[in-house]
């Protein structure tokens, strides 16, 4: 090919010295304009959904509408026969709507779904985007409430934590106790953060803090 330039890393189009070239910026009327009946019905009751979640940023980009709530939760990417939807959950689901799980980061499973049929849109898929959209840019949650545990309980029993229900029971009575331990402990000038931190800290790594014990090992 003549002349200079270079190819485009994400559309492989080849770009020429100068000119101006930007595949990224799109919009979701670009994105969905060649989408059969079926397929826009699904898109807008989708996207219609999660709209009813609460605040969030929809916007288009690449080849992708993206759903964002600080961090994105999920994402759509219009295929000619398909919507491919890609949720993000703590964990990897397992059902027949998963076409694939697979991790997207420490704490995340990207869960790829395909929508052909806005009947589609239903529990128990709309149930994972409302859990995605709950959880959203958030890596711990205190509860430091003071009442039986049923909060911390409901969390641990959605998020298939903590194995069995009495299992669950006594991880959520353990960390309530803990939680009243710190309301008690904490000075009134202490931020509902720093109350918090320590509980997390003290919960991970012991009464020490996290602080390396001493090894006694070969003493005398």
């Amino acid at each position: 090919m003549g002349g200079t330039g270079r190819e485009c890393f994400h559309c492989k189009q080849w770009v020429e010295e100068g000119e101006a070239h930007d595949c990224w910026t799109t919009t979701e009327a670009a994105l969905t304009k060649g989408l059969s009946e079926d397929l826009r019905d699904a898109w807008m009751r989708l996207r219609d959904t999660a709209a009813d979640f609460g605040e969030q940023r929809i916007y288009a980009s690449h080849n992708s509408i993206m759903f964002s709530r600080g961090a994105c939760y999920f994402f759509v990417r219009p295929k000619k026969s398909f919507l491919e939807v890609c949720v993000f959950l703590p964990r990897a689901v397992k059902a027949p709507q998963v076409r694939r799980a697979e991790p997207s980061s420490k704490v995340k499973f990207a869960n790829l779904i395909q929508i052909r049929h806005r009947d589609e849109v239903e529990a128990p898929v709309t149930d994972w985007l409302e859990e995605a959209y709950d959880f959203a840019g958030m890596s711990t949650v205190v509860d430091v409430g003071g009442g039986q545990g049923s909060l911390l309980e409901a969390v641990l029993t959605r998020h298939r934590l903590g194995g069995t229900k009495a299992e669950r029971h006594l991880s959520a009575a353990f960390l309530l106790g803990m939680a009243r331990a710190a309301i008690l402990e904490h000075a009134p000038t202490d931020r509902p953060e720093a109350v918090s931190r320590r509980l997390v800290d003290t919960f991970l790594h012991g009464i020490n803090g996290g602080r390396p014990r001493v090894s006694q090992r070969g003493a005398a």
